[in-house]
């Protein structure tokens, strides 16, 4: 209970840290936030005015302080950009943002890992030089720059899947999606329209390909260089010495105590999937949180932003502290550490 009670403040600390810095850095930056608001042809006067309104005429640390009170009450502001609320904006767009990295990290977990395993099965061989070669292109390419070649290859060269958008724009007139939960995909499954499921399916494919790039290379390297370590400890070789059978030895003894690493980097890719959207959204113009950041930023939108920010924050910490529950259930000490 003491363990669980210094995480949770060291993740309210977290959460402090990250709203504090960037708001100010917000509102040091040298813009004029109340003319995004109301335009730019407001007359110096109304301008004015509005900064009185929002509170933008008080010191910062006054500023911050009323923000957070409002911020713990559930208020976190109205974008500047588009006049509604924070809260509404995120709970509108997250579930889409949410299903890309679900689909996302599903395949950079199972390619990775099969294939870094695969990998260190065949050390030395063609097919690990291969996969090496996927790994680091993966962790090396940008992901606007993967999507936007993987546009002009797979959508508009050969024309097997759609370039943008999460569905087909006829379909909400053809086979429109039931709202339960909020989720789109997930809601066209339950409810059995199937035809919006796999026309939403059919969209995913490169935009989740493209976001997981990262995440698969860092999987498949991770799994490939802790099998490799585990095969080659002592107990491994004693293993052989009472004549386990290969087989057995790699898939149930190395592969076994090789997982606590790779779970922590499936953590943390996890975790960075959540700002990795951000450019792949905009390229695939998928209609997510992401799009709405990079709005955001171009706009100078700092009840957005800050939104974003917390939302990003509170996303990295419940991926945390998932992944120590998982490498607690694998190893009891994650807890005493």
């Amino acid at each position: 209970m003491k363990i669980l009670r210094n995480r949770l403040s060291s993740a309210l600390l977290v959460l402090f840290g990250a709203s504090f810095i960037t708001f100010t850095l917000a509102r040091v930056i040298p813009s004029d936030p109340s003319l995004a608001y109301i335009g730019p042809k407001a007359t110096a006067a109304e301008a004015a005015k509005l900064r009185i309104t929002l509170g933008l005429d008080q010191p910062i640390p006054v500023q911050y302080v009323k923000y957070l009170a409002q911020t713990f009450q559930g208020n976190w502001g109205y974008s500047l950009s588009t006049k509604q609320p924070i809260l509404q904006e995120i709970r509108d767009r997250l579930p889409a943002t949410l299903e890309l990295i679900f689909f996302a990290m599903s395949f950079a977990l199972i390619f990775g890992v099969a294939l870094g395993v695969y990998a260190a099965k065949y050390r030395g061989k063609f097919q690990d030089s291969l996969i090496r070669i996927l790994a680091i292109a993966g962790v090396s390419m940008p992901a606007f720059w993967l999507g936007l070649l993987l546009q002009m290859l797979f959508a508009g060269r050969l024309t097997w899947f759609p370039a943008t958008g999460q569905f087909d724009i006829e379909l909400k007139y053809d086979h429109p999606i039931t709202k339960v939960t909020g989720f789109p995909l997930f809601d066209s499954m339950i409810t059995g329209n199937y035809h919006a499921t796999f026309n939403g399916l059919h969209h995913m494919i490169l935009p989740a390909l493209t976001l997981s790039a990262y995440s698969f290379g860092l999987l498949s390297r991770m799994a490939r260089a802790n099998l490799l370590e585990v095969m080659s400890q002592d107990y491994v070789k004693v293993a052989r010495a009472y004549g386990l059978s290969e087989r057995l030895i790699f898939f149930k003894l190395a592969l076994r105590n090789a997982l606590p690493p790779i779970v922590t980097v499936t953590g943390l890719s996890a975790a960075y999937l959540i700002t990795g959207t951000f450019f792949v959204e905009q390229v695939y113009n998928w209609p997510g949180i992401g799009s709405f950041a990079v709005n955001a930023l171009l706009s100078i939108d700092y009840p957005a932003i800050m939104g974003i920010t917390l939302v990003a924050a509170i996303g990295y910490l419940l991926t945390n502290f998932i992944v120590d529950l998982i490498q607690s259930k694998i190893d009891p000490r994650v807890w005493m550490k």
